[in-house]
């Protein structure tokens, strides 16, 4: 093993602190160095090894894609002896799961779009927020999934133009795979995926409430402390697959080893995707393709409450990195600094730091989204721009800004983002804010009601006085937790939602209020960027 790789993993504990965690640096397919460290299971004392199983969540998705291009050359007898080839046998599976969706003639979603995460279909498990979920209850794909679907009635963007990130994109797939196929997704995965990789302990468990014993993962921190997660979804195609670090090693030698042999199952699936449009996309087949440590890599990250997780493989390098944590860390940036390590990457040289124009902090609403963007600027001038999250931004000059995934100007009280990775553009405008007090009541308080969204079923119910108002939903899962509302300006408000069933959660709703001619409030849209659009009907008492 090689004493560098091993001295860059030392670093890893350390910087990203938690219970525990396992790494492995693997070039040419071999190991370089592996570690794992802390513990499996804090109050037991249980160590963490390299046979520990982790729930690698949405790293599952590129296997399942593998399953597929696995299946398109080596068809079971229930795939032959059906008509048809395997996508025209998976369509028409797709039109029957999908009535609503698909009912039209001239519907063009296809198992490519949904594996490419350019559906247009809004995130399920952010939508089990609007549902009535509360982040601890349970979820059945026999029960609960298929309610789901059943309210999955419309698009949030035109398939095939934008990337939106909808785990239940994968879910869909796998059924339909399943159905098509005649076997089990866990047969499919043994046989043609871990069999083959060498991941000899490896297995599709999609209950959460019982990873293989001994791992815990954990929510808190070192400041707040580590609580034991509570997981009780079931997911399966989307996420669901358990394996240990050994596992994970084995799979990246088997795909360094045939990802440059045209027609391989991962060279297959690693090949770029473009939307309707031309336009390279950055997500295909349940990979990310992203430039790190100035190298062009592959690959993607999981979370599940208490679980982080990321896999990153270099192709010119022929190097791959795997990082798994049981608590929450940011194993992203754990995975990317092994790689800046790895190749000599160095900061560069500081400059003279670019004062932002005063016109970038403040709220912004994007009119065709109904998405709220947020800009902030710290107190060392830094700039960061919110919509799937903060992303901390470059300025090159005053009043423009650059991130590897997107690139924004202000016009004064106008927003212009370029959002490159998801092949989309937003046009906002500020949303000005009476003056006053802080925390003063907005001029108008008529929102406390309840509202009713028909197409999803679900019923959101706001209560409060003032500017403290508070939202809940109600639908088939249940009557949700309530959630606290913030006035933003004008008649839109953010409501926090820091914990659901998947994690990380959707983060902050945005609700834009909606009057009629004679100034009532008569309605409200509300979304976020895994969910857009909602649109809900005020109800009377």
């Amino acid at each position: 093993m090689s004493s560098k790789s091993n001295d860059l993993l030392s670093t890893v504990p350390g910087l990203y602190r938690g219970p525990g965690g396992a790494a492995a640096i693997i070039r040419n397919g071999n190991v370089e160095s592996q570690m794992a460290w802390g513990y499996a299971d804090l109050d037991r004392g249980i160590p963490m090894t390299t046979k520990t199983h982790f729930p690698i969540c949405s790293i599952s998705k590129q296997m399942l894609c593998l399953v597929i291009a696995s299946l398109r050359k080596e068809p079971t007898s229930l795939i032959e002896k059906s008509s048809g080839t395997l996508d025209e046998q998976l369509s028409a599976e797709l039109k029957r799961m999908l009535p609503e969706l698909m009912g039209s003639a001239d519907s063009e979603l296809t198992v490519q779009d949904l594996v490419n995460m350019q559906s247009g279909i809004r995130d399920y498990w952010a939508m089990t927020v609007l549902w009535g979920a509360k982040p601890d209850d349970p979820f059945s794909i026999a029960h609960d999934a298929p309610r789901a679907l059943e309210r999955t009635k419309s698009y949030h963007f035109e398939t095939g133009r934008e990337f939106s990130y909808s785990n239940v994109n994968f879910h869909i797939v796998a059924r339909a795979v399943e159905t098509v196929s005649g076997q089990s997704l866990g047969q499919l995965l043994a046989e043609r995926v871990f069999k083959p990789a060498g991941m000899k302990n490896a297995a599709l468990a999609p209950n959460t409430a019982g990873p293989p014993l001994p791992i815990i993962g954990y929510e808190g921190s070192e400041k707040t402390g580590y609580l034991p997660a509570i997981n009780r979804i079931e997911w399966s195609g989307d996420a669901g697959i358990v394996a240990t670090l050994e596992d994970m090693i084995a799979y990246e030698s088997w795909l360094e080893t045939t990802y440059a042999e045209s027609g391989s199952l991962y060279n297959t699936i690693a090949e770029q995707q473009k939307y309707k449009d031309g336009t390279l996309a950055a997500y295909g087949n349940g990979l990310v393709r992203m430039k790190l440590a100035g190298k062009d890599t592959i690959g993607h990250s999981g979370g599940l409450r208490g679980f982080r997780l990321q896999r990153l493989h270099v192709p010119s390098e022929h190097l791959s990195v795997v990082v798994l944590f049981n608590h929450e860390a940011n194993v992203g940036a754990a995975a990317e600094n092994i790689l800046k390590l790895e190749f000599d990457v160095k900061e560069p040289p500081k400059t003279t730091p670019i004062k932002p124009a005063s016109e970038w902090k403040g709220a912004f609403l994007d009119a065709k989204t109904q998405l709220l963007i947020q800009v902030d600027v710290n107190d060392a001038n830094e700039l960061f721009i919110s919509i799937a999250g903060p992303a901390k931004m470059q300025l090159i000059n005053e009043t423009h800004a650059e991130h590897r995934a997107m690139t924004a100007d202000i016009y004064s009280d106008k927003l212009h983002v370029n959002h490159i990775q998801a092949n989309k553009e937003y046009y906002a405008e500020r949303v000005q804010k009476p003056k006053g007090v802080e925390g003063a009541p907005p001029p108008k308080i008529d929102y406390v009601g309840r509202y009713y969204c028909g197409e999803v079923e679900s019923t959101f119910s706001v209560t409060g006085t003032g500017a403290m108002l508070y939202g809940s939903f109600t639908g088939y899962l249940g009557n949700g937790p309530i959630h606290l509302m913030k006035y933003v300006g004008e008649d839109i408000w953010l409501l926090s939602c820091p914990r659901s069933m998947d994690a990380p959660a959707p983060g902050e709703w945005t609700i834009v209020f909606k009057r009629g001619g004679d100034g009532t409030v008569e309605g409200v849209t509300v979304g976020c960027w895994l969910a857009r659009k909602i649109n809900f009907v005020k109800q009377k008492n």
